[in-house]
């Protein structure tokens, strides 16, 4: 084999080879066993078919291209060995020219790791604004345990906004009965839009025992985009009583005897989840005045399949919502090129941190231990609901083992760079790991947010 290297770009090379048809030989015979044992020739054992008869059969250009499909990986493996190439991704293969008894020339273009120069992490400094707490916000947080204990105490009066109403529904189009278009007893609160379009209108005004009938178009059914009466019957009216806020409410909704000692308790929640918020601004900005310092760019073949892995997730999602992606922009109001163009700044940055990353772990020799391997592995397949065996068995199967290992060794590299530069708060506190794990949080969470 002979091979030549060309640079493109900081990140990318084109490598030039050239394989002689004899180098090329076990390829061959590797590719006659796998297509003799696929073909059953009458009269011949199956896998014991002679390579004449196979090309006849399948024909010796379909045997040649399977031997250089499997040929050109190893081939590419060893030009990059020999020109000691540090490669990311996926190489773009073109075969240049190819026949029987004759070399086999390609070209692959490959993305690979661009030389990075790390800047003197001591010399970073970053500034977050300091954790402040407003007494309104704990009165949003009090508020919302209000909500949670507040009883409904039937009314003898007519129906309003926010109060909840039992009824009874019917629909019907041009007086049949819609299948699945009647409900009894059921509760809901006025004013929240949760039933029907046009039901809440008519309740307001309404007392126990008196009914309504309002027009409404169905979305489903037999019956979907027909106008239907429907009929509603309210039952019981019913208002929603708040508690007082004192002394029993903080018995009633927490484990304190008063209210100054709940209001604190909630005070200090607040804190800890704000500063943990607050190391992570402080880490992402760190993060980026480190890559713009060290002014890495990002390799495009592998910002190209993060974008295809990203969209290509995002579709998954809404589909299993029953969603597609144009649903997805048409509410969003966005075009696919603007979704195309958020994803690609996205993965740009992605990659660009994960290159400085990996560049830091190589400099400082970051090495993972099996624990730390293991109790990653634990922690994906528990997110994942997976037995931990099975999860880790999937991840051999599809290669992906190899990029967890990354995952985890960046997230070392990445609590030594918040160790080693200088976070700060608005009023000059020092902000430090030890903050995040005083608040709770599990210390190599770096690449989980």
């Amino acid at each position: 084999m002979k091979s030549t290297v060309e640079t493109l770009s900081p990140t990318r090379v084109k490598l030039a080879i050239e394989v002689p048809f004899d180098e090329l030989k076990p390829s061959l015979q590797k590719a006659y066993r796998e297509i003799g044992a696929q073909v059953q020739v009458p009269g011949f054992r199956r896998g014991k078919v002679p390579s004449a008869v196979i090309d006849q059969r399948v024909g010796r250009g379909a045997v040649l291209n399977e031997a250089v499909q499997e040929a050109i990986p190893q081939q590419i493996l060893a030009a990059v060995r020999e020109h000691d190439v540090k490669t990311l991704g996926r190489p773009e293969v073109e075969i240049t020219e190819f026949g029987d008894n004759a070399p086999l020339k390609f070209t692959a273009e490959v993305d690979v790791r661009p030389e990075i120069t790390v800047p003197d992490l001591s010399k970073i400094s970053v500034t977050v604004p300091a954790v402040e707490i407003g007494d309104n916000e704990i009165d949003e947080q009090i508020d919302g345990l209000r909500e949670r204990f507040a009883t409904l105490k039937t009314v003898e009066r007519p129906a309003a906004e926010n109060d909840y109403v039992q009824l009874d529904l019917n629909a019907t189009v041009d007086g049949e009965e819609v299948p699945g278009g009647s409900a009894t007893n059921i509760s809901h609160e006025v004013g929240s839009k949760q039933l029907l379009p046009g039901l809440d209108e008519v309740l307001v005004g309404l007392n126990a025992g008196d009914d309504a009938t309002f027009t409404t178009q169905l979305v489903g059914g037999d019956f979907a985009g027909r106008d239907a009466e429907v009929k509603v019957t309210v039952r019981s009216v019913k208002d929603k009583q708040l508690p007082e806020i004192d002394d029993e409410f903080a018995q009633l909704a927490s484990e304190f005897d008063t209210l100054d000692e709940l209001r604190n308790d909630l005070r200090e929640r607040l804190t800890k989840v704000k500063k943990v918020e607050q190391i992570y601004a402080a880490r992402d900005e760190a993060l980026k005045q480190l890559v713009e310092a060290a002014e890495i760019p990002a390799p495009e073949g592998v910002v190209k399949d993060e974008v295809e892995g990203r969209k290509q997730a995002m579709t998954d999602q809404l589909e299993r919502i029953g969603a597609t992606l144009q649903d997805y922009l048409t509410s969003e109001e966005k075009t696919e090129e603007q979704i195309d163009e958020e994803l690609t700044e996205a993965a740009q940055e992605g990659v660009r941190i994960q290159l400085l990353l990996d560049t830091i772990a190589d400099a400082e020799d970051v090495q993972v231990s099996d624990d730390e391997f293991g109790h990653e592995i634990v922690h994906r397949a528990q997110r994942a609901q997976m037995q931990p065996q099975q999860y880790y068995d999937q991840l051999v199967q599809s290669g992906a083992a190899a990029a967890v290992f990354g995952d985890v060794r960046r997230g070392k590299a990445l609590a030594s760079v918040m160790e080693q530069v200088e976070m700060k708060d608005s009023e000059g506190n020092v902000l430090t790991l030890d903050d995040l794990r005083a608040a709770g949080e599990d210390e190599h969470e770096g690449h989980n947010h």
